[in-house]
């Protein structure tokens, strides 16, 4: 079987903090990566005054678009769900807002992209979403139901990995310029124990790919964006290495924490070099 792989997130910008060094490095190595985006992010906000922005989901949209290119993945998927927004900006009314769609069917989509793209192994958000945000949680609970699903079907999913963050690198994003969406949420919360860790990347052979995929979101990394303006002490070790835990497994774990998401897994790789 040729490596594949699977990435469910919410937005536009999702995909690069927490995981763009592994989407690029599997990449790399000819594996097939996929990204599912569930929404096109409409409900966020432009942080670059620079940018003409009259549409802001077919800005995003662009941006994505840009970010896969620059990890050298394949263009995202859209399942044309609406951003539902956070907080006083809660899409409480829209009826294509994830928070108000039924799961089911968001899983039975991305049911269908494991059909097409048959994934050995899946990422997608912890069970807190990173810090909460409605969508991540919708993304991780349809991501894992359908790995779930997915043993009943011809193509079953192998691994699902939850992209987290450590105490520490939790701590490192609340202090000095802090990201402003993890302000006052507690790391016992919302980071994970080094126990709890079952994969930790060395990503920095692709931390120039990462960084600028991230900036490809310029509508989101802007001179008003916290994201966009974390020192460059806070960013780097973000862009060097990327943890996950295990959120789920069909067979044997070869060892733990794993060096390799694949490893032990029958794959094969469209080029020469193998993960190591």
């Amino acid at each position: 079987m040729q490596a594949s792989l699977l990435a469910v997130f919410a937005h536009p910008d999702d995909e690069s903090l927490r995981c763009g060094g592994t989407l690029a490095h599997y990449a790399a190595l000819g594996a097939k990566v996929t990204l599912v985006c569930l929404t096109r992010g409409e409900a966020g906000r432009n942080t670059d005054p620079t940018l003409q922005v009259t549409d802001l989901a077919t800005q995003r949209e662009q941006e994505l678009r840009d970010a896969c290119t620059v990890l050298g993945i394949q263009p995202p998927i859209f399942l044309g769900y609406h951003d539902s927004g956070r907080g006083e900006r809660l899409r409480r009314d829209d009826p294509l807002a994830t928070i108000n769609a039924d799961p089911l069917q968001i899983e039975a989509e991305v049911l269908e992209v494991i059909e097409q793209v048959k994934p050995q192994v899946m990422l997608t958000f912890d069970p807190h979403g990173m810090y909460g945000h409605p969508d991540h949680l919708v993304a991780h609970r349809v991501a894992t139901a359908a790995f779930s699903s997915s043993g009943f079907r011809k193509v079953k999913v192998h691994r699902l990995f939850y992209t987290v963050q450590t105490r520490a690198e939790m701590q490192a994003l609340q202090g000095g310029q802090s990201l402003a969406v993890l302000d006052g949420l507690p790391p016992e919360t919302y980071a994970v124990c080094d126990c709890t860790i079952a994969a930790r990347l060395d990503v920095n052979a692709h931390a120039a790919q990462k960084r600028a995929a991230l900036f490809a979101h310029r509508s989101q990394t802007g001179p008003q964006s916290t994201l966009g303006t974390l020192s460059d002490a806070q960013l780097q070790p973000l862009l060097e290495f990327e943890t996950y835990s295990l959120g789920g497994a069909r067979g044997v774990i070869p060892e733990y924490p794993l060096k390799d998401l694949f490893a032990g897994l029958n794959v094969t790789y469209g080029l020469e070099r193998q993960p190591g």
